[in-house]
């Protein structure tokens, strides 16, 4: 990734509904390059999605939670497959240490929360949970600094 494509990917998330020509003209670049540089970036999965950014929040799930799991011995699999179930759970992580999944949480309530959590213990594969609920976000997801540093 080279300085234009760091700018490209800034410009296009501070303008999420910007067109391809606008595009280039605010980075002084044909439209032809801004057209290959999204394709290019798209095809190796730099780009993945240009659908819009959904609050869970404010689509009436304000509980924010990060539920640790441990996982029976060789059930990864299967505990994955259960956890994909849950709508709620809206990513899940391996990861190492004495948990073996992190999952993003969201919820209507702290009791909707306990169901969620309650569900996810009737798999055989989950051993035990430890949960957090989040009380604010500090510093929201964000992608900028990280291109900026990129192409330093």
């Amino acid at each position: 990734m080279d300085g234009l494509d760091a700018r490209l990917l800034v410009t296009m998330r501070a303008h999420p509904r910007i067109g391809l020509t606008e595009l280039a003209r605010l980075l002084g670049v044909a439209r032809g390059t801004v057209q290959a540089r999204v394709e290019k970036l798209t095809a190796r999965g730099v780009i993945e999605d240009f659908g819009p950014t959904v609050s869970p929040a404010d689509a009436g799930y304000p509980i924010l939670a990060f539920v640790w799991l441990q996982i029976a011995q060789g059930r990864l699999e299967e505990a994955v497959e259960a956890l994909r179930a849950v709508p709620h759970i809206l990513e899940v992580h391996g990861t190492s240490g004495q948990h073996d999944l992190l999952c993003r949480v969201v919820a209507r309530t702290t009791e909707h929360l306990q169901e969620i959590i309650a569900h996810i213990l009737t798999s055989p594969a989950v051993q035990r949970t430890d949960s957090t609920i989040a009380l604010s976000t500090q510093i929201p997801h964000r992608i900028e600094p990280l291109l900026a540093d990129a192409v330093t």
